[in-house]
């Protein structure tokens, strides 16, 4: 009799769809919604999404527009796709829109609760945004730390030179540098400590973890698509983030148990030196709607959260920037050629040096137009009914900013598919929120903490590593073709295949 009744059932469902479909396409009219693509009963717009989100949404704007409304299953969806209404967002209506928007793997181990990133719009959020911008990011403290970020760069550098000695054919894979140098370099600015090397043990099940938590968040869940079936995790994906995400804590909480046991022995003591950690175990609220102090778990997921944003979209900017380069050689010149003349050949690359290197700086401008290491930036809620460019657009709703369609405009951007720097040394534009057909840190209130770090590293990394080696790929592969520039998509835009190339010491 069971099958008799689960017949029933889905007989009636399946009767009702076409009225339930027909109802909520007159709703959609009378509300005055953005258009967008008719979605399947139930499950929406969900196959419009493709594998690369951010190529498939942009693909939409020349058919419904610069603002695109889909149905995700149950939730309803507004798409931002051109400079004009990423500009009506956050100069207009920033505060409509400045929770954030969380899926069902978002909340594994109550991350969402603790999270910077992805926490909504509160007090204890403006408390970890105070701060991080005070005790890690402001001028103050960044002009204090020039000689740190110096080390980590030079220990990265020594790095590759020990690599190339040791490897048969001197090819190396880039990421394997990078990314433990800038977790050094995280490490070192939050901690005051040394971390990693390539090798570590440490490093690679950092990486592995937050690799695994990158997978969970850009795959499609049906525990977001239904969410009364939540709780049998069908895919097994809360499981999975639940398990790297513990991963990645282990290693961070493991260090602030180390400070906590530390600043016990010396109790009374007073200390010469109080580093972001220290700042963030001494605080204590203010008692106006403040946290009276932070817990084990939210510092660590605070910490965790430096190195997560650092490592991952510096890493993989760096490396679509050295693909750029040796994909167009006239480029890879002007560069070695501006580094050549205001560094010299007899000395390395210094921070100072940077605003005297306006394509150095142009470089960076262009690959993070062309890459945006957060292509779709972290998602929105709309906490409020908002009239936003004549549309109605209903609370919780989630708002989809497509930085990546944005970068590659045609609107704003003249051959905007092009590797081109030099069209940054012929405009004032800049990544800093106020310039919105380039917003690789996003805008307004929920803009990126980290800017003024990734402002300096940036350039000092790539910089470091074009005048330090000269480049080029294996003797087996020559010219664009074999570059393979296919990007997968999870907390950052990465490269499917990682580069690999040869570096020479370039002769004093």
């Amino acid at each position: 009799m069971e099958w008799m009744w689960n017949y029933v059932v889905w007989s009636i469902l399946f009767s009702l769809m076409p009225l339930a479909w027909h109802l909520r396409k007159n709703s959609y009219r009378r509300s005055k919604l953005p258009p967008g693509p008719r979605g399947w009963p139930v499950i929406g717009n969900i196959f419009d999404l493709g594998t690369l989100p951010h190529r498939s949404l942009a693909a939409l704007k020349q058919k419904y527009g610069p603002v695109v409304w889909l149905n995700l299953g149950p939730v309803k969806t507004m798409v931002i796709l051109s400079a004009g209404a990423a500009e009506e967002l956050f100069k207009n209506h920033d505060l409509s829109f400045v929770d954030r928007f969380n899926n069902d793997v978002m909340k594994a181990n109550d991350y969402n609760k603790s999270s910077m990133a992805l926490g909504i719009y509160s007090p204890y959020w403006r408390t970890l945004r105070r701060i991080c911008t005070a005790e890690l990011f402001s001028n103050k403290r960044l002009n204090e730390t020039v000689l740190v970020r110096q080390k980590c760069v030079d220990e990265m550098l020594s790095w590759i030179e020990k690599e190339i000695e040791e490897s048969a054919t001197g090819e190396i894979e880039v990421k394997k540098f990078m990314f433990p140098a800038i977790f050094n370099l995280i490490g070192n600015l939050t901690l005051s400590q040394d971390l990693t090397h390539p090798n570590s043990k440490m490093a690679s099940e950092f990486y592995t973890a937050l690799s695994g938590f990158s997978v969970c968040l850009s795959s499609p869940n049906i525990s977001d698509l239904f969410p009364w079936l939540r709780w049998l995790d069908l895919q097994g994906l809360r499981r999975r983030t639940d398990r790297e995400l513990k991963k990645a804590m282990q290693i961070i909480s493991g260090f602030v148990s180390e400070r906590v046991k530390q600043r016990q022995h010396r109790e009374g003591r007073a200390t010469e030196h109080k580093d972001f950690l220290d700042v963030v175990l001494d605080y204590e609220g203010n008692g106006k709607d403040e946290p009276a102090k932070l817990s084990h778990h939210q510092i660590t997921i605070f910490l965790m959260e430096m190195f997560i944003a650092g490592t991952e979209t510096t890493s993989a900017t760096i490396e679509w920037a050295m693909c750029e380069l040796l994909r167009n050689p006239e480029s890879m010149k002007k560069i070695k050629a501006e580094l050549g003349k205001v560094v010299g050949v007899n000395k390395g690359l210094e921070e100072s040096d940077i605003n005297n290197l306006p394509y150095l700086q142009a470089i960076v401008k262009e690959s993070l137009r062309l890459h945006a290491s957060v292509p779709l930036a972290l998602p929105r809620k709309a906490v409020q009914d908002t009239n936003f460019m004549g549309y109605n657009i209903p609370k919780n709703t989630q708002v989809l900013v497509n930085v990546w369609a944005i970068g590659r405009d045609e609107e704003s951007w003249e051959d905007a598919l092009s590797f081109r720097p030099e069209r940054f040394l012929e405009s004032s534009t800049e990544y800093k929120g106020q310039n919105y057909q380039f917003i690789p840190f996003g805008a307004g209130r929920r803009m990126c903490p980290g800017l003024p770090l990734g402002h300096r590293v940036l350039p000092l990394i790539l910089g470091s590593l074009l005048h330090h080696f000269d480049w080029k790929l294996c003797e087996s592969v020559s010219g664009e073709i074999n570059i393979d520039m296919r990007e997968t998509v999870g907390i950052s835009a990465r490269k499917v295949v990682p580069l690999r190339a040869v570096p020479k010491r370039m002769a004093a």
